[in-house]
């Protein structure tokens, strides 16, 4: 199939009247599906959540990226996904929550719903239909009236209990002018477990997740009408004028290096020079949370971005000038992080030395002295334990101490979501300052360390990741 220019993409928006309905499944399905087929799909979703891409990706082979209106403003939601979507046949949005839910007291702000205008993308309501006949048509008539600018273009009905059920919800439906675009029966879900923080990411499960993934598309496949959904995408037609791919820049070409391997991981067999300076990203199963903009700004601000595994690599890639180290889930692989002493020798001789290290949520417990009682890499003088309690929303904040990504004064907003606890939780040089939904400090600022709960999109703030790769030549 001969794809569409980036403006025109056709493009769907699966959303649902709340969590729970199965608007992954059915996505993800989809996705697959589609990609099975023979199309290229770019895959999308919609808030901060870095699990549910890790699955799309899986299904369609390509980065899964998101489109956060609260951490990247409303401004960025059509060149971000006009970026990802470039040389697809088609694209497909998979929403957060209910459709009308957003950021806290922001009205429709990070909506699903405001992200579907944005992109004038018509929408697919995923609708659990187990508990309910004909009040399935009050249920969408609602969702289809609240909103006139939000078009609804059908409904997938999920959790069906049998022929006669089908019959009664497609006849209430009916009544309301919306078309059936899938039905699929209630049946054993399909196995994607979940823990503290929501789903296991791929990474962690290995052939699980690709049988997970090939079971969704089948099962989305044999339930739902693809022609339509295709034929719905195509309606979507261009984005609105004006509307350009966002780019982090140009990439400058890096001086020819020679790969080798350790840990099972390429690493360049010499230091690049200083105007490339290398920056060491942490990956593998206990830091999986990141944003695919943050390591394409960082190379378009001239620096060498290679990949490590803290479970399994014992040192820094040589030549490390910098380190990056994400979300994830380091209180779950505890003990392996500490048992690689070496890796954590390495990471405290380069913070010390004064090189930029930004570090966040996962990165802030892994540079702790201690995590649940186990030794960590001693950067900072705090201790992190798993809590009972869940910190979960969006933030609104400014830094407090001039760091290796932003001057003091920076306004960013962010995203917090952990199950632990950090103590204290901010050093003498607190990286941000909370404004709002409650004030106070967070963070540390040390040297050239910058670690901090918080979760930002660089996208929003370019000059964080150009302001990193500086710091890290001249440091």
């Amino acid at each position: 199939m001969v794809t569409s220019p980036a403006s025109a993409v056709p493009r769907l928006v699966i959303a649902a009247p709340s969590s729970g309905s199965g608007k992954t499944t059915v996505a993800t399905g989809l996705m697959a599906a589609l990609t099975g087929r023979g199309l290229a799909v770019s895959p999308h979703k919609v808030g901060p959540d870095y699990i549910d891409p890790g699955y799309h990706a899986l299904a369609t082979g390509r980065v899964g990226r998101n489109l956060d209106a609260y951490l990247c403003g409303p401004e960025l939601v059509g060149p971000l996904f006009l970026h990802g979507a470039r040389g697809c046949d088609i694209a497909v949005v998979e929403g957060v929550m209910g459709l009308y839910d957003g950021a806290a007291g922001e009205g429709e702000l990070a909506s699903t719903a405001q992200v579907a205008k944005l992109l004038r993308a018509p929408v697919v309501l995923v609708v659990d239909a187990s508990s309910q006949s004909r009040s399935v048509a009050a249920l969408v008539h609602g969702f289809v009236s609240w909103d006139p600018e939000v078009r609804i273009g059908g409904v997938i009905l999920n959790k069906v209990a049998s022929d006669r059920h089908e019959e009664l919800l497609r006849e209430a439906v009916d009544s309301v002018g919306v078309p059936v675009l899938g039905v699929l029966r209630r049946a054993a879900p399909v196995e994607t477990p979940s823990r503290h923080l929501g789903l296991v990411p791929v990474a962690e499960r290995g052939s699980d997740a690709v049988d997970a993934v090939t079971a969704m598309g089948a099962q989305v496949a044999a339930g739902c009408d693809l022609e339509a959904l295709v034929g719905l995408a195509r309606a979507a037609g261009p984005l609105p004028g004006g509307s350009a791919p966002w780019t982090p820049g140009p990439v400058p070409t890096l001086p020819h290096a020679r790969m080798r391997s350790r840990g099972g991981t390429p690493i360049p067999s010499r230091s690049v020079e200083k105007s490339t300076p290398r920056v060491a990203v942490a990956g593998g199963a206990a830091f999986t949370f990141s944003y695919a903009e943050h390591t394409e700004l960082l190379a378009a601000a001239g620096a060498e971005v290679v990949t490590f595994d803290p479970l399994r690599d014992e040192e820094l890639p040589e030549g490390t000038a910098g380190l990056v180290i994400g979300g994830g889930f380091p209180e779950v692989y505890a003990a392996e992080l500490s048992a690689n002493e070496p890796l954590r020798k390495s990471v405290a001789e380069l913070a010390f030395s004064g090189a930029p290290v930004a570090a966040e949520c996962a990165g802030l417990l892994y540079l702790c002295r201690e995590l649940d009682g186990r030794p960590m890499c001693g950067v900072l003088d705090a201790a992190a334990r798993m809590s009972e309690r869940l910190t979960l929303g969006y933030r609104d904040a400014v830094a407090v101490s001039d760091s290796a990504l932003a001057g003091a004064g920076t306004r960013m907003r962010g995203h917090e979501f952990h199950r632990t606890v950090v103590e204290p939780g901010a050093g003498a040089a607190p990286a941000w300052g909370m404004r709002a939904p409650e004030r106070r400090v967070e963070g540390f600022v040390e040297r050239g360390v910058h670690a901090s709960y918080l979760h930002t999109h660089w996208a929003a703030e370019p000059g964080v990741a150009r302001r990193f790769v500086e710091r890290c030549r001249t440091s």
